[in-house]
């Protein structure tokens, strides 16, 4: 199949990223290559849009033991102890089902802490809304505290942290922050890239469905101006409902 600029376009690759595919690759990229960049590069994935200022920040220290790179970052508190840790925004999702939003953020990070071979200990939150007054505002709060307590909480592992603000910035676009914190041996620590060859694949989960990573491509080219169209937005909801809760 030939890749037009149409397809490019529906896989959220600009013009400037395909260029640099191509000088990765030596070619240009056949359609499942485009896909597997368009699910890595994009803002879900890879932080496209803030990794220069995260980049700005100090990641290296003799206390150091995981910087960026893995599921979690880990740091030396001795006596053969560590500290691994994960912070997740999940805004959009949360905006748009607020208790499943928040409440799969929170799963997330957890998840990033038990693949390094840690034992979650504690969560914390920084959740930002809309005007106090703002017709949206009071359904996203409570869907939002809920779903990170319920998810938490049914683990049994305490908020022990957090904090809420509110300003009319986040009337259309809430932020969800949420992060984990788990402790590790040294000599217990889990790392994710495999060695050696002929070593077995196993998938565990949900069946994927037929959109695929697709959605979150389509969402982020898409879901501000869905925002400003309710009964596009509506319709989003009922769509996501459908195939994924």
């Amino acid at each position: 199949m030939k890749i037009t600029s149409d397809i490019i376009n529906k896989h959220g690759i600009s013009s400037g990223e395909y260029k640099k595919i191509i000088n990765l690759i030596g070619r240009e990229p056949n359609l499942l290559e485009l896909g597997i960049f368009s699910a890595m590069w994009n803002e879900h994935c890879s932080y496209k849009s803030s990794k220069k200022y995260l980049k700005t920040l100090p990641t290296k220290n003799k206390k150091v033991i995981q910087g960026p790179g893995e599921n979690a970052g880990i740091v030396d508190i001795e006596d053969n102890d560590a500290l691994v840790f994960k912070i997740e925004s999940h805004n959009h999702p949360s905006f748009i089902e607020p208790y499943q939003g928040a409440g799969t953020g929170v799963g997330g990070i957890l998840r990033d802490i038990f693949t390094m071979g840690a034992r979650p200990i504690a969560t914390l939150n920084s959740i930002h809304f809309g005007n106090h007054d703002h017709p949206k505002t009071k359904n996203l709060l409570n869907g939002v505290v809920s779903g990170i307590g319920g998810y938490g909480n049914c683990m049994g592992i305490p908020t022990v942290g957090g904090e809420v603000k509110f300003d009319t910035s986040y009337n259309e676009n809430i932020l969800v922050n949420a992060m984990a914190i788990g402790l590790v041996k040294r000599n217990k620590i889990f790392y994710s890239k495999a060695h050696g060859v002929d070593q077995p694949v196993v998938y565990v989960g949900s069946k994927q469905v037929e959109m695929g990573y697709m959605v979150l491509v389509w969402l982020q080219l898409n879901l501000i101006k869905m925002l400003k169209k309710k009964n596009q937005l509506y319709k989003l909801v009922i769509l996501l409902r459908k195939n994924y809760f």
